[in-house]
């Protein structure tokens, strides 16, 4: 296992998944896949803008999917993209996490951007944040 992205199947939806040596860098990464589906040439997405993001959960599932649904919010408020991200993920109880990151992106341009499927949200399906060994793992299957 390496820190990265990766999408798979799953019936009509798909699942995405970060993998990174914190739990920060698979909540990245899990953004990454995320808009990895929206947008095929995710490297071509210029990092113009930034939109700060706050999320909170009572688990750091809850949380997982708080940061992603507020990412694919801002995006379709402002028709956006975001192909950067950052977060810090605070631990206040055990039922009480909270998360302040960045997106960084651009308008949608189907001239340059290469577009793929409409991501509607993310869903408990497979929901899972945990450590596997040197790695934490965050994945969850997307409504399209």
């Amino acid at each position: 296992m390496k820190p990265g992205y990766e999408t798979f199947e799953h019936g009509a939806d798909i699942g995405i998944r970060g993998i990174g040596r914190s739990l920060e860098e698979a909540f990245v990464n899990a953004a990454k896949a995320l808009f990895s589906l929206m947008v095929v040439n995710l490297e071509e997405v210029r990092p113009e803008r930034r939109v700060e993001v706050k999320a909170e959960g009572e688990s750091l599932e809850e949380l997982f999917l708080d940061w992603l649904n507020r990412l694919l919010a801002e995006a379709g408020m402002e028709n956006l993209v975001f192909s950067e991200f950052d977060c810090r993920i605070h631990t206040h109880s055990q039922q009480a996490f909270s998360l302040e990151g960045w997106a960084r992106g651009e308008p949608i341009d189907p001239e340059r951007h290469e577009l793929g499927e409409e991501v509607k949200g993310a869903t408990y399906t497979m929901l899972k944040v945990d450590k596997e060994g040197d790695f934490w793992v965050a994945q969850c299957v997307v409504d399209v």
